[in-house]
């Protein structure tokens, strides 16, 4: 499903995963620096609708709102379609699982592989040719802290994550002799939707553990984001964590 609403000449960018949590901050963020916005999910379209409409009246920034499959790679090359241009990609879309890998079955697996992992293959892969002809562009994938040291009762989150992490470093180093940098945030324990399940007890065994005394905010991982998006093209390759001094 895509709904339209209007182009021009103004900086574009896509995230995906942008219905709630860190994704509908990065796009509240990015309407504020002026871009126009091509916001996508799975399945929680209306909610999509109402924050293009709240961030279109407040900034007067075009939005165009998608929903369907990122596993579908005919869904990401439409995503690609119509679009002028592509100056910035956010890579957000994410899902976890808490369990057990003995316990894991194969469709479990292949959920968390093919939407934490296999959507980032194919949005870059859709996006690059748009970004070769202008010789310009910016990726940023939102990977995780455990892509790089693991986490007990997640382990296909983390490989898919670890596996985000390599990519964007092997896809860095295509991509730098056409002035489109890559890079990745790994955040830590962000205020999100995707860990409420976490009890009282947990949240503050966790937080204990973290130099900054607090878990972080959608809002500040949005920030960073507009940040690295105007960075030099020379920092690229990086996965930067984002954890308040954690791991």
């Amino acid at each position: 499903m895509i709904a339209n609403m209007e182009t021009d000449i103004r900086q574009i960018a896509l995230i995906s995963g942008a219905s709630r949590g860190i994704g509908r901050a990065i796009a509240g963020q990015l309407a504020a620096d002026g871009y126009d916005l091509r916001l996508c999910c799975r399945q929680n379209i209306d909610l999509l609708k109402q924050t293009a409409l709240a961030l279109q009246a407040q900034y007067a920034v075009n939005i165009t709102v998608c929903c369907g499959d990122l596993a579908d790679p005919s869904f990401c090359t439409g995503l690609m379609k119509d679009l002028p241009r592509l100056d910035l990609l956010i890579n957000n879309a994410g899902i976890s699982h808490i369990g057990l890998l003995q316990d894991m079955s194969d469709r479990e697996w292949h959920g968390i592989l093919d939407t934490n992992l296999s959507s980032v293959f194919l949005l870059c892969r859709a996006a690059i040719p748009l970004m070769l002809r202008e010789h310009h562009g910016r990726i940023i994938n939102i990977s995780s802290v455990w892509g790089s040291v693991g986490a007990s009762m997640e382990a296909a989150y983390s490989a898919a994550k670890g596996g985000v992490d390599a990519m964007t470093k092997a896809l860095a180093k295509e991509l730098a002799p056409s002035n489109i940098a890559v890079n990745a945030i790994a955040p830590g324990f962000i205020d999100t939707e995707m860990n409420a399940h976490l009890s009282a007890e947990e949240k503050e065994m966790l937080l204990a553990e973290i130099p900054a005394g607090r878990a972080g905010t959608p809002a500040e991982v949005a920030s960073f984001v507009s940040l690295l998006a105007k960075a030099p093209s020379y920092l690229t390759g990086q996965i930067i964590r984002f954890d308040g001094g954690w791991c």
